[in-house]
């Protein structure tokens, strides 16, 4: 019951956005074999490298192509033990790895050489229960490691190709580093759109086109003849503006974003070109000629553009500019895609908005361009009161300190004094067998330093002692001077001048208060350039989309109509540690996804309380208990014990949760829509098969049965007025099938450690 709040399928994150899957993470970075000792022929033991990967691309690059791709690298036995490695369930790092237990490599690799590999052999459709619906391809696990090491290839070419704003399928470009750059270099924007799709798939003129994109740059019909044919067996399933598929879904291959990328890489540079040309039109003038001509009140902003593609989601944005040329620039865009992609765009729902009035979809987040002051309020009279007694409380702390030290070595010096007379008494001399008068000497010209410098540091102290050795002194009288020595003279007023040096309270007052009036200036200019930052300059604000997120709440019946936190009936079937693994996925999805929002305290309120407590009274109501004795038996942290009777808290901590910001952010794992699925362990005696996780040996499995929340909470997705715009919907086809599955993988599965990508839904079985 996988419960992942991924935003394209929690809320509506986008409505008319793509469910894609990103592209697996690049090959892990042990092997550092060099290139020319990796075996041709023979099956590796280690996973190439990227740069490995990289140079044995480069190898077949000639007159401005790459050629023969397939069968000098795909059809290479290292890069298929690397795709294996890759799509591999969630393992141990030094674990062994063999996947010619699964599959012959050598077989695989003869039958790509000779452009023999039969596709449809290795699908398996699956028709769901309701004959209306359209069967559901799924490829075999052999199928999937081709996919996944022509996708390597595809990233090998086209990766640093790609254009800055191009973000998704890429490694280290998801969501969050988008994110990050609207936020960190999006200067004041005042008009801008996003591109809305119609409902969609990939038609055959498409793929056509995909593939003369492709030809530009890959000079290889065999490859160009595969990624045909896996349209044709709908493994490739490329679906713009729909909400019914979710990242990391069955249905979904991992190839499918780097070739949406391949697809709108000329959209992209034509988007760039508009980019550098509103760019150099409008320089930026010199700050001298500002200064000297315009007058230092003037502000001057020149126009840009900013555009950011995530998949198949557009955002156009431009800063100083008016209304026109937005409008200008999303006809441009509208005609682009529509005539020279062949796409459907949805005009109705492609408006302009003003950036600092109206709040925009985007990423499954609500952007708006706000005051500085708004990111980072001032600080209210409550909290400034609050700080000077919290510093009041620290000075007083200070001072309870210091008396306590003086207190100390008081009685250190006492301790000490009494010793060396209990050893003079006892002798006519003191005798030591070693000498300790240096370290005493240290001891007490540190003590002595100390207390000269906090006698310094005090005002009403210096002028007490500046007062006595000044005031009413007969040597400061002329006719007594000219009778005494030039001598004693002389050491008098150097006497005097010291005591002005380092005790005359009015040059300590002086400094003092240039010090007061230095900070006040400091914080009167900081004021000055706040205002006028409010004024002349908008950041951007991301929000979570909460109005989504709390009725995706309600309709998982997290809550009641009151708000107030409910047991949710269907996860009665589940064991105690699978029903906290299943609240533990939701929650550090959720929090993974939102911790760049600017409202995450929210997010933060929702997990710690209302999927917290709806997790205990779920525990509470399937043993018939109440919330107290849960909590008491479980924790507030949720805590379960393993075999071994050791404590594991997979649920974040409240401790954990309040860590958790946009200081660390991280690009999210593509994951389940762990509110779309649940699985029920069958009390069942069938025989003991092999677990369904990729390149998993393990025979000691448990079936477990599909269960969906469109049919358990007898909604349909296609009701949008009660579904969640956005959240993913699993395929009806899977609907009460049974896995068998280990239960490191059970666990991973709830956890979101591994997706349903990750298992091999062909072998999925029907028990009665």
């Amino acid at each position: 019951m996988l419960a992942s709040l991924h935003i394209r399928r929690i809320i509506k994150i986008t409505s008319n956005s793509h469910r894609l899957t990103l592209s697996h993470s690049s090959p892990k970075l042990h092997s550092t074999l060099p290139l020319q000792q990796l075996p041709s022929q023979q099956q590796t033991t280690e996973p190439l490298t990227k740069t490995q990967l990289n140079t044995l691309v480069l190898n077949n690059y000639t007159n401005g192509k790459f050629t023969n791709l397939i069968k000098n690298v795909v059809a290479s036995p290292s890069v298929i033990f690397t795709a294996s490695h890759n799509i591999s369930s969630n393992r141990p790092q030094n674990a062994p790895f063999h996947p010619d237990r699964f599959f012959n490599i050598d077989s695989l690799v003869q039958e790509l050489r000779e452009n023999r590999f039969d596709i449809a052999s290795c699908c398996v459709s699956l028709k769901p229960s309701n004959r209306n619906g359209s069967p559901l391809v799924l490829p075999n696990l052999k199928l999937k490691v081709l996919i996944e090491a022509v996708r390597m290839v595809l990233e090998a070419v086209y990766d640093e190709r790609f254009v800055t704003f191009c973000y998704g399928g890429r490694v280290g470009m998801g969501r969050h580093t988008a994110i990050r750059y609207l936020k960190n270099y999006v200067e004041n924007p005042t008009w801008w759109f996003t591109v809305r799709f119609k409902p969609h798939k990939f038609e055959h003129a498409h793929v056509e086109k995909l593939c003369l994109f492709i030809e530009r740059k890959v000079k290889d019909y065999v490859l160009i003849d595969l990624i045909k044919r896996l349209f044709e067996c709908k493994v490739l399933v490329i679906e713009l503006g729909g909400n019914c598929v979710g990242k990391g879904y069955p249905q979904e291959c991992g190839l499918c974003s780097i070739l949406m990328n391949v697809y709108f890489d000329g959209f992209d540079k034509e988007i760039q070109e508009t980019r550098l040309r509103e760019n150099q039109e409008n320089r930026k003038l010199d700050p001298k000629m500002v200064g000297s001509c315009l007058g230092s009140d003037v502000f001057y902003k020149p126009v840009k553009v900013y555009a950011v593609r995530y998949l198949d989601e557009i955002l156009v944005a431009t800063s100083g500019g008016s209304k026109m040329l937005a409008m200008e620039l999303k006809m441009k865009v509208v005609k682009s895609l529509e005539l020279g992609l062949g796409l459907r765009v949805d005009k109705l729902n492609t408006a302009i908005h003003s950036a600092v009035s109206e709040k925009i979809e985007f990423l499954g987040m609500e952007l708006q361009a706000v005051p500085p002051s708004v990111l980072r309020p001032p600080m209210s009279e409550k909290a400034i009161r609050a700080q000077k007694k919290y510093l009041r409380q620290k000075e007083v702390r200070a001072l309870e300190f210091r008396n306590a030290r003086a207190r100390n070595r008081r009685i250190l010096g006492l301790k000490i004094f009494n010793h060396v007379y209990k050893k003079m008494k006892c002798s006519n001399e003191i005798k030591f067998d070693f000498s300790i008068e240096n370290e005493v000497r240290e001891i007490f010209k540190s003590w002595a330093d100390d207390v000269v410098q906090e006698f310094l540091g005090s005002v009403d102290e210096c002028q007490e002692w500046h007062r006595s050795l000044t005031a009413g002194d007969f040597l400061s009288l002329r006719h007594i001077r000219n009778q005494l020595p030039l001598e004693l003279v002389d050491a008098y007023d150097k006497f005097q001048e010291q005591v002005d040096k380092h005790l005359n309270p009015v040059k300590l007052r002086k400094l003092i208060e240039d010090k007061e009036r230095k900070e006040k200036q400091e914080e009167e200019q900081k004021y000055a350039k706040g205002t006028v930052e409010d004024l002349t300059r908008f950041c951007m604000k991301v929000d979570a989309p909460l109005l989504l997120i709390r009725k995706a709440v309600r309709l998982v019946a997290f809550t009641n109509h009151m708000g107030r936190p409910r047991p949710i009936e269907f996860l009665f079937a589940l064991e105690d540690s699978d029903i906290i693994k299943w609240y533990a996925g939701i929650a550090r999805r959720w929090l993974d996804f939102f911790c760049c929002c600017h409202n995450f305290k929210v997010i933060k309120t929702i997990v710690s309380y209302h999927l917290r407590f709806s997790c205990i009274l779920t525990l509470a109501e399937k043993h018939e208990s109440t919330k107290k004795e849960a909590i008491k038996h479980f924790s507030k942290d949720l805590k379960i014990y393993d075999m071994n009777g050791n404590d594991e808290i997979h649920f974040p901590t409240e401790r954990d949760i309040k860590m958790m910001g946009d200081r660390n952010l991280s690009d999210p794992k593509p994951v389940d829509g762990v509110l779309s699925l649940a699985i029920v362990r069958l009390a069942s005696d069938e025989p003991p098969t092999h677990c369904i996780a990729h390149f998993c040996d393990k025979t000691t499995t448990v079936f477990y049965r599909v269960r969906l929340l469109q049919n358990s909470s007898n909604l349909s997705p296609l009701e949008k007025e009660k579904w969640v715009q956005g959240m993913g919907v699993i395929h009806e086809s899977l609907n009460r099938k049974c896995l068998p599955l280990c239960t490191d993988h059970v666990h991973d599965l709830y956890l979101g450690r591994i997706t349903l990508q990750d298992i091999d839904c062909t072998s999925f079985v029907d028990v009665d």
